[in-house]
């Protein structure tokens, strides 16, 4: 069975000189989609597109057979021509359907680029059509608060730098998940840095700005080893910076880390593998606060804890409070730290 595209796998495979004759770009995550489409450009030499590059707007088209004749068009001066369709998802599943013929037996001198951004393409004939001719769908996936430590892992790893696991969660927790801005602060490390560092939390205080000691990751340790004293100087910390560190931010890693410390309890296997596995971890250092957290919070005082969250979250809106937020957080806190449920409950 074929691997399935990747970001990187195509990025590689143009680099080689190795194109496919079609490709569909779709998906929710509109970075690697406008990404790639720079890299598709730059397949033609800079003094030729005006030549041998040509970009449609779907919307602006009359019907998809202009799609069509100017992907049959041989090219002028470069080896291939490139016809890149923006907007397609404007268009729908009834456009990328007329192209099916073509998508089945595409010009070999033409690399044509259907960009469907912001959601997922339908369009069952088309795509029958696309995998028979030799072409590529490229998914690009929004990313999830589970998955972007390994996505920013990697791009610090193909930047020829490594990273300490602390000054990895500090970037995901600071970053969150902006694909653009995850780049550009990385990009920044590396300028700075240079090939072969190693990105440590020292480095992203000096060159993000994110306090190594004042920081999400920092403030969710101390509520894991229900370290009152720090806890307390952390969130006066944050509060003399509340656009820095806004509560609502707080409040989604917490809720986190509860939600994935409640999973942990269900989990019949709480061995290192089994845990990990369960809570989609890549390293058994995330594991850290999960078993710190089962050391001093019962199953029924993490229930508990999770209804005070979903509490907070509206109270922190307006929802029924007009206290300040990071009242409500200090309240919030104290109330994590000394829960009433059965505590030392075992699940």
């Amino acid at each position: 069975m074929a691997e399935t595209p990747t970001f990187q796998s195509i990025c590689r495979d143009l680099r080689a000189g190795r194109p496919a004759p079609v490709y569909l770009l779709h998906g929710e995550e509109g970075y690697y989609i406008d990404a790639l489409v720079e890299q598709f450009e730059s397949i033609v030499p800079e003094g030729e597109r005006d030549f041998d590059l040509s970009v449609l707007y779907a919307p602006e088209l009359d019907s998809p057979r202009t799609v069509v004749n100017a992907a049959r068009r041989y090219p002028m001066f470069s080896n291939r021509q490139v016809v890149i369709v923006k907007e397609v998802q404007t268009a729908g599943a009834s456009f990328l359907n007329a192209l099916a013929e073509y998508a089945a037996n595409p010009a070999p001198t033409t690399v044509l680029c259907l960009c469907f951004r912001g959601q997922q393409a339908k369009g069952a004939e088309f795509m029958k059509a696309i995998k028979a001719g030799g072409g590529i769908v490229f998914e690009s996936k929004k990313l999830t608060d589970r998955n972007i430590g390994s996505v920013v892992s990697e791009f610090i790893r193909n930047k020829g730098l490594s990273v300490d696991p602390k000054a990895l969660t500090m970037l995901c927790d600071f970053i969150g998940t902006d694909l653009s801005r995850i780049y550009n602060e990385v990009d920044k490390l590396t300028v700075t840095l240079g090939t072969g560092a190693m990105v440590t939390p020292e480095a992203v205080e000096r060159n993000i700005g994110i306090s190594k000691d004042y920081n999400n990751f920092e403030f969710l340790n101390a509520i894991a080893n229900a370290d009152a004293a720090r806890v307390m100087t952390i969130l006066r910390y944050f509060r003399s910076n509340p656009k820095a560190n806004p509560v609502q931010v707080l409040a989604v890693v917490l809720f986190n880390f509860f939600s994935n410390l409640l999973i942990a309890y269900y989990t019949a296997d709480k061995s290192e593998h089994g845990l990990m596995q369960a809570l989609g971890f890549r390293s058994p250092w995330q594991l850290k606060d999960i078993r710190a957290g089962m050391q001093h919070y019962g199953a029924w005082e993490v229930i508990e804890i999770i209804g005070l969250l979903r509490k907070f979250d509206a109270a922190s809106k307006g929802n029924g409070s007009r206290l300040d937020p990071y009242d409500l957080l200090f309240d919030l806190s104290m109330r994590i730290l000394h829960p009433l449920g059965q505590k030392g409950v075992k699940l």
